[in-house]
């Protein structure tokens, strides 16, 4: 087993499917307990502090947006959010649904969309070189996000609407989405000159029940706007990893027939999910997974006790062979005890924190 690797190494050696001196760490924080958290430590630098082995780089935004005003605030596709304030945490909610005034392809065209020409790729390359010695991400949850990320702006219903019925403004409000997100990541990656390691995706394709659409939805509509952007990092020699949320495990075969490297989130809750054993030798040497640590059960519910087992188990079972990256199924919430987030890092680290 070699020692004193760089994270970079530790990346790819697991994803050779090879066993490196422990698995890469991911780490997903909500803002209020990434500041617990600092303030516990006393310093800002966590992802050294949990050995985090991956860093994100992007494109700067240059483009102008539509002014704050009444608390709302704008993305570049024209939503409004007004932070909203939860007995768990403060969350913002998307309040001013600009896409779902758009009900013709007249309008649809005269829509201000955003410009890829307003993000600077002039950084990229420099950041790269700034985390060489990392696993150089670009991306993320929210590319394409088909219908989250739509729906922000049109209405989660609406966008079910517009797929069931094929509507044709909907349609084209989603392959706008998807049109922007795949020329990011491919001027991204060219002007990184083969230094970006992966690519960072987001498409919420399970429920806690089961599939969020039919296999013929999926396979008329989802399918062939994400192996775009699977496509798209094969084509310069980086992993597709994407984000999903809920029980994906009757889709996984598709994903790995698709090309998808890394499945990322991999909640453990769903009753589909529950045999990891399972889904591991299902998997295994073909795609990786990232996370396994309960977010919505055991690490803001369970013991201290509970909470290194289930990393010991994930330790000692799944990350056997390579294939996996140690980290919590999706952000850790506000309400999680400091001493389960500390118990399963140092299961994994190896060392008291």
């Amino acid at each position: 087993m070699k020692l004193n690797v760089t994270s970079k190494e530790r990346v790819m050696t697991s994803l050779r499917w090879q066993e490196p001196d422990r698995p890469p760490i991911q780490i997903y924080l909500t803002p209020e307990i990434e500041e617990r958290l600092r303030k516990y430590f006393g310093q800002p630098d966590l992802l050294s502090v949990f050995g985090v082995d991956f860093r994100s780089i992007g494109a700067v935004w240059k483009g102008a947006l539509k002014p704050d005003h009444d608390g709302l605030f704008y993305d570049v596709w024209g939503t409004g959010y007004r932070n909203a304030v939860y007995e768990f945490g403060t969350y913002p909610e998307a309040t001013d649904l600009a896409l779902s005034r758009v009900t013709t392809m007249d309008e649809f065209e005269t829509y201000p969309w955003p410009d890829i020409n307003d993000y600077d790729f002039s950084t990229i390359a420099e950041q790269c070189e700034r985390y060489k010695d990392y696993a150089v991400c670009i991306g993320d949850a929210g590319m394409p996000d088909i219908v989250n990320g739509v729906s922000r702006g049109r209405g989660m219903e609406q966008v079910l609407i517009d797929i069931a019925t094929q509507d044709e403004v909907g349609i084209a409000i989603i392959d706008r989405r998807v049109d922007f997100y795949c020329e990011y990541i491919k001027r991204a990656l060219e002007a990184a000159d083969g230094k970006i390691d992966i690519v960072c995706l987001g498409e919420d394709c399970g429920t806690q029940k089961g599939r969020m659409v039919s296999p013929a939805t999926f396979d008329s509509v989802f399918r062939p706007r994400l192996q775009r952007f699977y496509d798209i990092a094969h084509t310069y020699g980086a992993k597709a990893m994407m984000h999903s949320c809920g029980d994906t495990s009757d889709l996984q075969p598709t994903f790995i027939d698709m090309g998808l490297d890394i499945l990322d989130a991999m909640q453990p809750e769903p009753p589909g999910m529950r045999d990891i054993e399972r889904l591991r030798k299902m998997t295994h040497g073909k795609m990786a997974y990232c996370g396994l640590i309960s977010t919505q059960d055991t690490l803001p519910h369970g013991t201290r006790e509970q909470c290194r087992a289930e990393a010991r188990h994930r330790l000692d079972v799944i990350a056997k062979g390579g294939g996996y990256f140690f980290s919590p199924a999706h952000c850790i919430q506000p309400d999680t005890p400091i001493e389960n987030v500390l118990a399963v890092f140092e299961e994994v680290l190896g060392k008291k924190l």
